[in-house]
């Protein structure tokens, strides 16, 4: 008897995936956020092992933060656009480098804190109830396959 491939990689399409961006309307820091959610919300979010970015000269952290949903059974991520910290690689010798000692994940989306992530395909992120006149509501993105971040979240998913 033969057995059947399941499916082949490049017949696979791959799909985008929808991701949160949050905006503060005021600069509090990570702890003092994430306290104001947990104080509102069944979810208790925790500080996870940060993801980190390895770029040319630079190796960057981002902090993460996760909280699992036992109603819904949804795990959700909140991803710092803004690396933390960043330990340089080695020296630059190049004048013109696009790489500095501060990386943003969305570069074209600078006033974005958080990203916020669920692997599921069909993520509601409205069950997160996110403290009056501190954020704006959250706005729905979507990555492309071939989009940097999506590959990113991939990998640490």
């Amino acid at each position: 008897m033969e057995i059947q491939k399941l499916y082949d990689l490049d017949d696979v399409e791959f799909e985008d995936v929808t991701i949160g961006l949050v905006r503060l309307a005021k600069n509090i820091p990570d702890h003092e956020f994430f306290f104001k959610i947990n104080q509102g919300n069944d979810l208790k979010f925790s500080r996870i092992k940060d993801l980190v970015f390895h770029g040319v000269y630079y190796d960057y952290y981002f902090p993460r933060f996760e909280a699992y949903h036992k109603f819904t059974k949804t795990c959700f991520t909140f991803i710092s656009n803004k690396s933390s910290d960043s330990k340089q690689k080695k020296l630059q010798t190049e004048l013109f480098t696009e790489e500095e000692n501060i990386k943003f994940l969305l570069n074209n989306q600078t006033e974005v804190e958080y990203i916020l992530h669920s692997p599921e395909q069909f993520t509601d992120f409205s069950v997160i109830l996110l403290p009056e006149n501190l954020v704006f509501p959250i706005q729905d993105y979507n990555l492309s396959s071939e989009e940097e971040l999506y590959q990113i979240i991939q990998y640490y998913e």
